[in-house]
């Protein structure tokens, strides 16, 4: 069970960019949510995976004697979750809907953070240990990223480059 939820569906386990491959797995739920269910709720999803996933993470680097095995992607998946909520919050609030667009520049947006890893997003990954380290540099990421997804949205919008905005 362990190895499910770390993994994030086994996701995790794809040969190539296993976090690209986690945070694409996630965005699919992620936006299957949205489409069902308000922001609200996969916000606090996340905040519930994000706490769990620390306990166990500690518990699994104990018994690997590793830190941050790339085959770990659920914190890759609260990241980019984050992304869509603050950006899906926007968009609401200008009226819209969550949609591929949206979700596509959440991912885009979260894997260029998460791998880059500016700022404050680098120094959590190299100072903080354990389930916290690697829960905390995706998190910053996620709202980094929520918060650039959310501009470019309003540019978009504001500048009519996408004229159905529910797509």
């Amino acid at each position: 069970m362990q190895k499910v939820f770390l993994t994030f569906f086994y996701s995790g386990l794809f040969p190539k960019a296993p976090g690209t491959a986690g945070t694409i797995a996630g965005a699919l739920l992620g936006f299957g949510i949205l489409k069902i269910l308000p922001v609200s709720t996969l916000f606090l999803l996340t905040v519930l995976i994000s706490v769990i996933a620390v306990g166990v993470i500690n518990k699994y680097e104990a018994s690997t004697n590793t830190h941050d095995n790339s085959q770990i992607v659920i914190d890759e998946v609260a990241g980019v979750w984050l992304a869509m909520c603050i950006s899906a919050d926007f968009l609401a609030s200008k009226g819209a809907q969550v949609g591929a667009v949206q979700v596509l520049l959440s991912i885009l947006f979260f894997r260029f953070f998460d791998i880059a890893k500016p700022s404050v997003i680098g120094r959590i990954d190299r100072e903080v240990n354990g389930g916290l380290g690697v829960m905390g540099d995706d998190i910053v990421a996620g709202i980094f990223a929520g918060i650039v997804t959310a501009g470019v949205w309003n540019l978009i919008k504001q500048f009519e480059i996408v004229q159905n905005y529910n797509f």
